[in-house]
């Protein structure tokens, strides 16, 4: 298997909320390849997908059950500690929980978690030891 990740899909359980979320809230801007419902997010290489969360457990036949801690994180990677507060404050608006507010990390960055409106944690970090290309992708 090649080491390249392309599409990150997250079941949701009221599909146009969070489709809101993303698209009027955070401004995100969905492909023309979507559909009905499933939401696609190009994300510079990688996408983003929304779809109901009972048809992606039904896909993988799987019971759709939920967890406080799913054992995943979806992180973005702010440009300075300002940004971090800006975004957990804009999503805290938009009715995303703050789970962790944004406070000096024991790695030596600037970070805070929330979770979005299914639950979905993520995490907003400034790492000043991590650079972002032109093209604002992480370069390890």
């Amino acid at each position: 298997m090649r080491q390249k990740l392309t599409l990150i899909t997250l079941g949701v359980d009221d599909f146009q909320r969070s489709l809101d979320f993303y698209e009027k809230g955070l401004g995100w801007i969905k492909s023309d390849k979507s559909m009905d419902d499933l939401a696609l997010f190009p994300l510079g290489g990688m996408t983003l997908a929304l779809y109901p969360r009972q048809l992606l457990a039904a896909d993988a036949m799987l019971p759709n059950t939920n967890s406080p801690f799913p054992g995943l994180t979806l992180a973005y990677n702010a440009l300075s500690e300002r940004e971090v507060e800006e975004v957990l404050a804009r999503v805290a608006v938009l009715g995303a929980t703050i789970v962790k507010p944004a406070q000096k990390a024991f790695w030596g960055g600037y970070s805070g978690y929330f979770k979005d409106l299914d639950g979905h944690l993520f995490e907003v970090a400034y790492n000043p030891f991590w650079e972002l290309d032109e093209n604002q992708n992480l370069q390890l």
